[in-house]
């Protein structure tokens, strides 16, 4: 009867671990536990009388089993629902950013980025992440519907009208999207689409034919330098071609895709950071990953930006190899042995230093948003996958562990992100594209199904 006892209180012990971990995984852990308890009466004697009109241990397990059961289904019923973890964090969101409204009081120009190494940073409509903020300001209005989140929204989005004329890198995709974009989508101004259009004509002429690619930055240390981030500037094309009927944009755009689908991606799905062309021949000179830890390793948000590339572009275009580049990437990621268990992945998948490696939060938040963008577009098995580790980080980036106290973090949301951590910028720092994909994500989450074709 001892070893019955001891073995009893090991199949126990599994359900009072399982409460101690709350319910991330209480499915999962429960069936252990039903398994372990079950176990346990089928294999362990228990002296009875023989005279019994019945089994004892089909007795004991039918009650253990039971138990159990219900022990998964009060986990479930006591997680909380995502769309009560949406309106806190908009809330929260709503506090924090009228304080960085505060703090952004008398400068009428600049617009917030990051805090990196104690020091608060703004920045001017030319950096790469000035459309960030305002788009955030924009989410913010479309869930409270108040007033002074357009007004705001507005203020800081006219802040980077000047970049529908710049031509000095790719990222303006980034920059009028996120901001014009987002406007126009909430606020339908009909003047914002021509200044969409003409940001689109400014990318467009980074293109070169030769390459069939829109070069990414003019630094003198490569010939012509491609990153896969650029991914995310084809919507702003895409969205001038379905404005104008000029098939210049979608050809561009096309091209752009294709090319980087044949050469950014590893058999296992994962990407380089940065191809090098020959923009006379479009060769391939070289193949690195600058923002990450070695060429051969996958930058964790290198990852996610394409993944989410390749997912809107699936859902823009209808192509089917798009579709398949994404799943395909969604596939390197969600079984990759080195994504934490809170879906919160480290700087670089490869990073030497794992487990001790910085998070990056901003790498969740685009991957939670291509997640959810994907599994529009297939069977509702497979959505479902996509949608389960979105909601698991949507849940971590909600959490203490990563979401700011109010007030603090320079009145950014979101914690523990990484910039360029190979040059020790950024590193364990708030972004202001980790809290747009943030705010995103979780719209994305509580509405899905954006129209099929449908740009901003």
């Amino acid at each position: 009867m001892e070893r019955a006892r001891l073995k009893l209180e090991d199949s126990m012990c599994a359900l009072r671990i399982i409460a101690r971990r709350g319910s991330n995984g209480a499915l999962v852990g429960g069936l252990f536990a039903v398994v372990s308890i079950d176990r346990f009466f089928r294999t362990t004697p228990i002296p009875m009388r023989p005279s019994s009109l019945f089994s004892f241990h089909a007795f004991a397990r039918a009650v253990c089993l039971l138990a159990s059961l219900t022990f998964i289904g009060f986990a479930a019923a006591f997680e909380r629902p995502m769309s009560e973890i949406a309106r806190e964090q908009y809330a929260f969101a709503a506090q924090q950013y009228a304080g960085m409204l505060k703090r952004m009081d008398g400068d009428a120009t600049r617009l917030p980025r990051t805090v990196d190494k104690g020091e608060f940073r703004a920045v001017g409509p030319r950096d790469w992440t000035s459309g960030f903020f305002p788009g955030s300001l924009w989410l913010l209005y479309e869930h409270t519907g108040e007033t002074r989140w357009r007004e705001a929204a507005e203020d800081y989005t006219k802040r980077v009208e000047s970049i529908q004329h710049f031509t000095g890198h790719h990222d303006v995709g980034f920059m009028l999207g996120c901001s014009y974009g987002e406007g126009l989508r909430l606020a339908g101004t009909p003047e914002w689409r021509a200044v969409l259009v003409q940001g689109a004509r400014s990318l467009a002429t980074r293109y070169q034919p030769k390459v069939g690619l829109i070069r990414s930055w003019d630094a003198k240390e490569w010939k012509y330098p491609v990153i896969i981030d650029n991914m995310m500037n084809l919507e702003l094309l895409w969205f001038a071609y379905r404005e104008t009927g000029e098939t210049q944009f979608r050809d561009i755009a096309i091209s752009h895709a294709d090319k980087t689908l044949k050469n950014h991606f590893r058999p296992d799905g994962s990407s380089f950071h940065l191809l090098d062309y020959d923009p006379e021949t479009g060769e391939v000179i070289k193949r690195q990953t600058v923002q990450g830890a070695a060429d051969d390793s996958a930058w964790a948000r290198g990852q996610s930006w394409g993944l989410t590339g390749y997912a809107t572009m699936a859902r823009l275009t209808g192509e089917a190899r798009y579709l398949e580049q994404a799943r395909t990437i969604a596939k390197f990621l969600l079984s990759h042995p080195r994504l934490p268990e809170d879906g919160v992945p480290y700087w670089d998948y490869d990073a030497p230093e794992i487990p001790d490696a910085p998070r990056d939060a901003s790498a969740a938040a685009v991957m939670a948003v291509g997640l959810l963008e994907l599994s529009d577009q297939v069977t509702a098995d497979e959505a479902s996958i996509y949608r389960a580790m979105a909601e698991k980080q949507l849940r971590s980036l909600s959490s203490p562990a990563y979401r700011a106290t109010l007030n603090e973090n320079g009145n950014f949301l979101l914690m523990h992100s990484v910039g360029h951590k190979s040059v020790g910028a950024e590193v364990d720092a708030p972004l202001n594209y980790a809290d747009y994909y943030f705010l995103k994500a979780l719209a994305r989450y509580l509405t899905p199904r954006v129209p099929a074709k449908a740009v901003y």
